[in-house]
């Protein structure tokens, strides 16, 4: 039976899911609202779509959701595989970040396998070296933009593609690693350095959504977890650009070569394989009882000092901190405004009881805010509503250290494994690379410093 906690939770990410396309479609007509249930034809249950003429050519499967539990176990072994989307080290980057910074108790490490141009077959022919080698327990497989070899889908090319990929699930699974499996994104653009496509834009999304089916037929099959990616991005790639684009700026999901996201897709992306995680996004929780005079503070957190209106806190565990501006998609910010990121992984909420005003100013660091009191009584999310906050800077050290960590991770594989060195001695390479890898790695670490902030609550009468 299903938690109340897990219930609680469900009911959030819908409605947070729900808010977050509302916000996109406010300025859309009522044609272009949100169907509000699936559709089931024979065996299958369909996404519910928008009511707009940019989906009509789309029937994508209803994708699975999972049951709630954590699908991390700690001190787990993640490996983030996957095409030049995955080399580009973004949506890689926010995941580890993310386990370092926000959830730093489950002692998560994490490799990066990105390889520009690769198909199924490449990881396939490849992953006992790179990857098995190390032990992965855990591993979010992202695969199928060039799968789709950017043509029209055939039934042919979705059997192909269905077969490698089941082949690397049971690899997977053969040497125990549990699997996310991740669809493909879309494409925003034909991609003209590709000479051999074919068909229009439109039929390559199609291809993609019918690969992205397939993946959630996989998935069920050999009972791994699903993230999709493509429903989502595609909907934002359609919405997002008539919300943000200006006659000087395309907002581009897909990025602006149609292929590689920038920032926000990105974020889509790590969102959707850390939802498939399971994680339950409480970062943090502060109670203030201003009538008794007390102040708590959750796991991970220390009250330092509370006295009288000011609550001082040492934190080992950092929310999630997305900077830039609202609407350009090369902002992180922006993309967590395309998916309940903050709702669903990112909660450092302050719940205050006993405010006898109406309203009052929360100054968190340097910045300030004003709440009414049934708000604060409620619990208001401090990660969603400044940007700017104590966390900003220590956050950015762990995100360079991760940057600087996947980067190698690269150079590792893609130079030294498959170069001369690798070729000719593989172990020695190993042992050698991972001499070089280490540093990095505890350079991470001891960027997660415990972070002292303060809060401080003024009434306002009137």
């Amino acid at each position: 039976m299903r938690s109340k906690s897990f219930l609680k939770r469900s009911a959030l990410f819908t409605l947070s899911l729900s808010m977050a396309w509302t916000s996109l479609l406010s300025t859309a007509s009522s044609q272009e609202r949100i169907a509000s249930t699936a559709v089931t034809f024979g065996p299958y249950e369909y996404e519910a779509k928008p009511a707009d003429p940019a989906f009509d050519k789309f029937n994508p499967r209803k994708a699975p959701q999972h049951d709630g539990t954590l699908y991390l176990k700690v001190g787990d072994r993640l490996a983030i595989c996957g095409d030049s989307i995955t080399e580009q080290k973004k949506y890689s980057r926010l995941i580890e970040t993310y386990l370092a910074a926000c959830a730093p108790q489950l002692e998560i490490s994490v490799r990066q396998y990105g390889w520009s141009g690769e198909k199924t077959d490449g990881f396939l022919r490849r992953m006992d070296r790179d990857c098995l080698t190390f032990d992965p327990t855990i591993a979010t497989l992202c695969y199928g933009m060039n799968d789709a070899r950017y043509r029209p889908y055939d039934a042919t090319n979705g059997q192909w593609f269905e077969d490698h990929l089941t082949a690397i699930v049971q690899k997977f699974q053969q040497a125990g690693t549990r699997v996310i499996l991740g669809s493909p994104g879309p494409a925003g653009k034909l991609a003209t350095w590709v000479k051999s496509r074919a068909g229009t834009l439109d039929e390559h999304n199609i291809h993609l959504c019918a690969l992205r089916d397939i993946g959630i037929q996989v998935s069920k099959q050999h009972n791994v977890r699903f993230a999709d990616l493509f429903w989502p991005m595609y909907q934002a790639s359609v919405l997002a650009d008539r919300k943000y684009s200006t006659a000087d700026d395309k907002y581009d999901v897909a990025g602006e070569d149609g292929i590689h996201p920038g920032w926000a897709g990105q974020v889509m992306m790590a969102y959707g394989f850390l939802h498939a995680m399971g994680l339950d996004g409480q970062i943090g929780n502060f109670h203030i009882d201003l009538t008794n005079n007390q102040a708590t503070a959750s796991e991970g957190h220390a009250v330092d000092e509370f006295s009288g209106n000011a609550l001082t806190i040492t934190s080992s565990r950092y929310p999630f901190c997305g900077e830039g501006p609202v609407d350009r998609d090369d902002s992180i910010r922006s993309g967590l405004t395309l998916v309940p990121f903050d709702a669903e992984l990112n909660r450092f909420t302050l719940q205050v009881d006993g405010l006898e005003a109406a309203k009052a100013r929360i100054t968190w660091g340097e910045n300030s805010r004003v709440y009414g009191q049934a708000e604060l009584a409620a619990g208001v999310n401090l990660a969603a509503d400044f940007e700017q906050n104590p966390f900003c800077q220590a956050f950015r050290q762990v995100d360079e250290a991760v940057a600087a960590k996947q980067a190698y991770e690269t150079t590792q594989v893609k130079k030294i494994f498959h170069g001369k060195q690798g070729k000719e001695n593989f172990p020695h390479a190993v042992q050698e690379t991972e001499a070089a890898r280490l540093p990095l790695v505890e350079a991470v670490q001891q960027a997660m410093q415990p972070v002292t902030h303060r809060i401080v609550i003024e009434a306002i009468e009137s």
